[in-house]
């Protein structure tokens, strides 16, 4: 793949990505899209159940096999090397897409908080949990999880930066801090309902089935300095902050 080529993919791939995360928080936050977790027409919850279900396995499934280091081996053989990271980012927004489309939504609330300073508080938890995941990518180098560094770098004729072993920020409190706050905006919210009760189950689960996955990809790549880190930082709870703070 020519390197103009590459970056025209990199880009458009990173815009489609960015919108979808974007869209992603109106979708569980009910707010400003056109359909969100709680909107459309109600289905019953036994009607529901296994089509949700089905999404968010399609997901799952996409999302940690194309991560997978043995899977990439073989994948860039197909897929240029410097457009792996936005193809596999694509495919994530485009389930993710199909997700939020074919949707079933079951708006019964499971618990409704009426009061003025519960709702400021679980919205503003919500928010904070959406800022530290852009703040957690940024730490990482946002453009680089996103693929378009790699891409930029096939443009220019260079090689992309070598995958070193970093804990910047919030990653000297907890490994995962994305992951943490994901987890928080999942769960953060004045009404629960029923369908995202089971989208907010089902997405955490993953996130704990998958970090393991993740790491042990991470202790191929980066050997003793990983397992040490594993040992002295917590996965999602940051529970050392003071400890590790001196």
């Amino acid at each position: 793949m020519s390197g103009i080529a590459a970056l025209v993919y990199g880009t458009a791939s990173y815009a489609i990505s960015l919108a979808t995360v974007l869209y992603t928080i109106g979708f569980l936050g009910n707010v400003i899209v056109p359909k969100s977790i709680d909107s459309g027409t109600p289905f019953p919850l036994a009607d529901a159940v296994p089509v949700n279900a089905g999404l968010l396995g399609l997901f799952a499934l996409q999302h940690s096999v194309m991560a997978r280091c043995g899977f990439k081996a073989i994948w860039t053989r197909i897929v240029p090397k410097p457009v792996e990271r936005s193809t596999y980012v694509l495919f994530s927004s485009g389930v993710l897409l199909l997700l939020f489309w074919q949707w079933r939504s079951v708006p019964e609330p499971v618990w409704r908080v009426e009061h003025g300073a519960g709702v400021l508080f679980l919205t503003g938890l919500f928010w904070l949990g959406w800022g530290i995941v852009a703040l957690s990518a940024a730490m990482i180098d946002h453009f680089d999880l996103f693929g378009l560094r790699q891409t930029c770098a096939r443009f220019k004729r260079r090689k992309s930066p070598p995958d070193r072993f970093r804990t910047p920020g919030f990653y000297r409190f907890v490994r995962h801090p994305l992951m943490l706050g994901l987890v928080i905006a999942f769960w953060a919210t004045p009404v629960m309902s029923a369908g995202h009760l089971m989208f907010s189950v089902a997405a955490t689960g993953y996130i704990l089935l998958a970090i393991p996955l993740e790491e042990r990809d991470l202790v191929a790549r980066h050997g003793d300095d990983y397992r040490r880190y594993r040992e002295r930082v917590p996965m999602l709870v940051p529970t050392g902050i003071l400890k590790n703070q001196e």
